[in-house]
């Protein structure tokens, strides 16, 4: 069993996260600003107050714990955009603030960055929305400072191509830091797929200091 920190519990794929962690017998404690927006019950779910934004609150929240899990995206919002490189500096700061006693994080990424079968980048497709290609920048920004911190025990989850709530099949393959498709050229994970695969990764870490990608 697990202690871990989660920011983001309420968002499309924290609360999967959030699900799978319960399920799997770990002890998650949401750190969220507004508590009674989280309404799942369960004995081993704790929810406090706390911003993610703040290395401060981050450090408070991780004390104790065994990792921390950041599912802060722009994907539920444009409101959500602008915290996407903010928060990855203040997660980082906050864990600094334990020294050797902080948790590993594990922050949830973008699949932007990722190299296409053709040599060139997702965020480089043609007719991509502006703001999908915000997010996917955003995200990227996060990933570029992650790579440059060495004192913190991080790994940024980059899902498919596509990701969206389906069916929880518990497979999935993975890569590094390019994007992994099927037969047809297609790339997608369920949101309970991620989940799936998030949660593999805090009990049998393969991938501390780097990006990875997983996709059905």
């Amino acid at each position: 069993m697990a202690k871990i920190a989660l920011f983001g519990a309420n968002g499309t794929i924290g609360s999967r996260v959030l699900r799978e962690a319960l399920d799997r017998g770990h002890q998650v404690t949401a750190v969220v600003r507004d508590p009674s927006k989280v309404t799942v019950e369960h004995p081993a779910l704790t929810v406090v107050t706390g911003d993610v934004l703040d290395p401060k609150s981050v450090a408070a929240a991780a004390q104790g714990q065994d990792v921390v899990v950041s599912a802060v995206g722009g994907g539920d919002g444009p409101g959500h955009l602008a915290t996407i490189e903010p928060a990855a500096e203040s997660l980082v700061e906050g864990l600094r603030m334990l020294g050797d006693a902080a948790p590993r994080l594990i922050a949830v990424g973008g699949a932007g960055s990722l190299r296409t079968p053709d040599g060139k980048q997702v965020w480089d497709t043609e007719g991509l929305p502006e703001f999908l290609l915000q997010i996917m920048r955003a995200h990227g920004d996060a990933l570029d400072f992650y790579r440059t911190v060495t004192d913190v025990r991080w790994t940024n989850v980059s899902p498919a191509g596509t990701i969206e709530p389906g069916e929880r099949t518990g497979t999935y393959r993975t890569g590094l830091d390019d994007l992994v498709v099927d037969e047809n050229g297609k790339s997608r994970i369920s949101t309970e797929d991620y989940a799936v695969a998030l949660i593999d990764e805090i009990e049998k870490p393969q991938h501390v200091g780097e990006r990875f990608t997983v996709a059905d």
